[in-house]
């Protein structure tokens, strides 16, 4: 089975570095890099069996049309957007299985991916009701050799939770360190709290800009629910609540 990779960023750079470790015949189509099974042209994407679309979410529906040019229709596709819903409105000739590793960091980049980055991470795939099962077994089991573990839902129900534990946290650390910046003795008195809320701050320019475009409906909707459980946690039983709340967290996170 030969898998193809089109963009090497973060996620592409880190999935393409893990195919290549594990031995599979894998090939990637980039603009920034060359070399070793790295590609400018389609051309090299023909006998691919699986296709992952790596590129920035603004440039990946017109990447997917270009690549209709190039790919039989069993080849299966899949795109790795923090965005569902805007890439399922059109019907596609080869298998499209759109999905999302719930994986990375604050930096950019194929110089900043790594091998090992989706171990134990989930990753969301929402195909479609006629997409043919064994498509979805074998894309599965190339995530599951990623070290990844695979999450089913619908487009909508990814984009609302994204906005809530994603695109929303994001913008609410871009803001908090916006507003403490009015305070110069804050600035100089943070020191790891502040750093550690403020991490997503750093997130890459063009992927913020895109979640807040593409999914402000969610993230105000997300926001709104914040505003209310902040209002629960200072009118309520403060200590019960933040009781309750680490021990969620502890199960979550410790699994």
């Amino acid at each position: 089975m030969k898998i193809g990779i089109i963009g090497l960023g973060l996620i592409g750079g880190s999935i393409f570095k893990d195919l290549k470790r594990l031995g599979h015949d894998v090939i990637a189509i980039s603009q920034s890099q060359d070399g070793g099974g790295i590609y400018k042209t389609y051309d090299y994407l023909k006998n691919c069996n699986i296709i992952f679309v790596c590129t920035a979410m603004n440039k990946t529906v017109s990447v997917l049309d270009e690549i209709e040019k190039y790919v039989s229709k069993d080849t299966i596709v899949a795109d790795v957007c923090s965005l569902k819903s805007f890439v399922c409105k059109k019907f596609r000739p080869y298998i499209f299985i759109p999905t999302h590793p719930m994986a990375g960091t604050e930096n950019k980049g194929f110089e900043s991916s790594l091998e090992g980055l989706f171990k134990d991470a989930t990753w969301v795939l929402t195909p479609f009701k006629t997409t043919p099962e064994d498509a979805v077994k074998k894309l599965t089991d190339i995530i599951k050799q990623l070290g990844a573990n695979p999450l089913f839902t619908t487009p909508q129900k990814h984009d609302e939770a994204a906005a809530m534990i994603s695109h929303m946290p994001m913008l609410i650390s871009q803001a908090l360190f916006l507003a403490a910046s009015e305070n110069p003795l804050a600035m100089e008195m943070a020191s790891s709290g502040f750093r550690d809320m403020t991490r997503l701050a750093m997130s890459n320019e063009e992927m913020a800009k895109d979640m807040v475009e593409m999914n402000h409906k969610n993230i105000e909707n997300s926001v709104l629910k914040l505003y209310k459980a902040v209002g629960e946690l200072t009118s309520g039983d403060y200590a019960e609540l933040i009781k309750q709340i680490k021990i969620q967290r502890s199960k979550m996170f410790t699994k």
